[in-house]
Parts: structure tokens; sequence; C-alpha cells
């Protein structure tokens, strides 16, 4: 036999998720707040962490394939690959992304810490049998950009996906290349990311003179 409930009490109310947090698109690193996070690892030794970060921003991957990495992704000849194939977790599709010097360097650095072992990139456990989770990766994220003088809740994991593909969408005006090097399914996914706006659009179109 039902109840009725009770007229003179509140029903509880869930408190969001999101309360008292700054949610929405995350700010993209500019150049300087890149070479700010970096030297400071660098000058640390915190060679795990100069590696994560800078394949951060060459593979503008989402947080839970980078994570996720294999050695063997990486990593041809005992050496750093120049480029880099995997398969994105979320759509099943290929996605290719670049090493640049910097990044080969202190992935490299990285190696000699793993030994010769063909497990995860980026360990979360004792033995490697499980990677760095994205909820560690999120504090990392978190720590790099308060240590360099950011406001912390503005930037996240989404931040460092968006870093580089942001600078080539602001010197390039090239949506395609960067729906191709965020694996996007759909061009208007990628407007969405980069958050364009019509005087984005308008500036580009100003530039050609026919």
């Amino acid at each position: 036999m039902s109840t009725a409930a009770d007229p003179n009490t509140s029903p509880t109310r869930r408190i969001p998720w999101n309360k008292g947090q700054l949610v929405g698109q995350k700010r993209p690193l500019r150049p300087k707040d890149v070479w700010s996070i970096r030297a400071r690892l660098e000058i640390d030794g915190r060679d795990r962490d100069l590696a994560l970060f800078n394949l951060a921003i060459d593979s503008k991957l989402r947080a839970s394939d980078l994570v996720s990495l294999k050695v063997e992704d990486v990593q041809i000849g005992g050496r750093a690959r120049e480029r880099a194939t995997i398969i994105q977790q979320k759509t099943a599709r290929p996605v290719q992304f670049e090493l640049t010097d910097s990044t080969r360097k202190s992935t490299q650095a990285w190696f000699a810490h793993l030994g010769s072992g063909t497990g995860f990139l980026f360990p979360g456990g004792i033995g490697g049998g499980s990677h760095l989770s994205t909820r560690q990766y999120t504090r990392l994220v978190r720590g790099w950009v308060s240590d360099a003088g950011l406001d912390s809740p503005a930037y996240g994991t989404h931040s460092m996906r968006r870093t580089k593909a942001a600078q080539i969408y602001r010197k390039t005006g090239n949506l395609r290349a960067v729906q191709l090097l965020l694996g996007h399914r759909k061009l208007e996914s990628t407007v969405r990311y980069l958050g364009i706006e019509v005087d984005d659009a308008l500036s580009i179109s100003e530039q050609i003179d026919l």
C-alpha cells in the first residue's frame, strides 16, 4: 500500500555536482604558458610529467587516450617516433600526431626510467599493470597550471588537447587540418570545440580579396 507524501515536508533537493565550480569550455594555454610549465618541469627534473605534458600538447589526444598510451605507440627501435598513430577509444577511428624535437627528447629521457618494458607509457601503479588514471592526470594538470601562476579552475585536461589545435587554427584558419588532427568526425564538432565565433569567421574572410 503506497503512502502519500506529507505535503508539509519539503522534497529532498539534490545538490548539482558542479555547484561552486567553474564549468564550460576550458581555456587553451598560451605559448608563454607552455614554455613556463615546460621550463619548471625541466628545472625540477620531473621527467615523467615533462614527457606527459609535451605529449599532451603535441598529440592533442583526449585524456583517456593519452594516459593509456603504450610504449610501442611512441617508440620504434628504442627511439621516440617522429609520428604516431593510435585508435581513439571514443570513436574507434585512427588519429595521427607528431612528436616535436622537445617531445622526443623528453619522451626518450622517460624511456630510460621505464627500462625495456613494452607496457603502458605512463604506469599508474607498481609493476606497470595499469596506466595513470584520468583522475590522476587531471590533478597533475591542475598542479602544472597552478605552479605557472594561472587560474587553475579555468584550465583542465581539455586545455592540453585544445592548446596546439587553437594555435594552428589561429595561424592558418585551416579548420579541416584541425579536424583531422583532433580526430573529429564532423567539421561542426571542430567549430564548437574551438569556440569559433562569427567575428573569427569574418576576420578570416576579410583576409581574402578576390
